[in-house]
């Protein structure tokens, strides 16, 4: 299997996105770190799931927002598989609103887990990587970071930021063969998505050229791949993964 003895963190990976990369790496052949915020329960289902396929797995609780828990996060890898590999950055909120009507914790709260826990969770791993001169960083950005959205300034501007750092720091340790890229989704049917509106389902669904709304599985396919020996010569690149919804 292509990432057989690595060892990965995926941040926000109890549910949803964060989940299907989960068990796509760990059926790849990773080691996984399972990091949650609050719902435990779901961690610890991906975890059972993986670990009845075979894999190894562990639940750690952190907040990304928090760079002291974001350090812990990467010495539990750490300590308990020895080696620390891939990061996947995916763990997100949305707190949409207007912005005349945007409270100033709907924009920090989203700033401070989308963008801030990309920068601590990375700075926590990177000590590492660069030690044993090999490391894949993924970030999960959005198209809304390409294209903006009504309603989420906050939102839009954290994932854009993503994008911007990851070429960024592309550029700093790609000479230690690290490479930094950026997945940007689309529409994804998450327990995230279900939450809008029928309207504006129906609407997003309307101006994906295939059609219909992607998988969690459609992103981590990508990611995967990036965390592979098969993406060895990308680095700073932002693959979208949205059915054609940013043409």
């Amino acid at each position: 299997m292509a990432l057989t003895n690595q060892v990965a963190i995926v941040t926000g990976a109890s549910r949803g996105i964060g989940r299907a990369i989960a068990l796509k790496l760990a059926r790849q052949g990773a080691r996984l770190v399972i990091n949650y915020a609050k719902y435990q329960r779901g961690a610890e289902e991906v975890v059972a799931e993986i670990v009845g396929e075979g894999g190894r797995a562990v639940a750690y609780q952190a907040d990304v927002a928090n760079p002291r828990e974001a350090v812990d996060l990467a010495r539990a890898a750490q300590r308990e598989f020895g080696s620390l590999d891939i990061l996947v950055n995916n763990a997100g909120i949305t707190r949409d609103n207007f912005l005349l009507r945007m409270k100033e914790e709907e924009w920090d709260q989203v700033l401070d887990i989308n963008l801030k826990g990309v920068f601590n969770c990375t700075q926590a791993c990177l000590g590492h990587m660069l030690k044993q001169k090999k490391g894949r960083i993924i970030n999960i950005s959005s198209v809304v970071g390409l294209t903006g959205n009504v309603a989420q300034a906050n939102y839009a501007a954290a994932k854009a930021g993503i994008i911007g750092f990851t070429k960024s720091l592309a550029k700093e340790v790609a000479s230690r063969n690290i490479t930094v890229n950026a997945v940007a989704p689309g529409f994804i049917a998450t327990e995230m998505t279900a939450t809008l509106a029928v309207k504006v389902q129906e609407d997003y669904k309307g101006r994906i050229p295939l059609g219909r709304p992607g998988k969690p599985a459609d992103v981590a396919s990508v990611t995967a791949f990036l965390a592979s020996p098969a993406a060895n010569y990308i680095t700073g690149e932002v693959i979208r993964v949205d059915g054609g919804l940013a043409i």
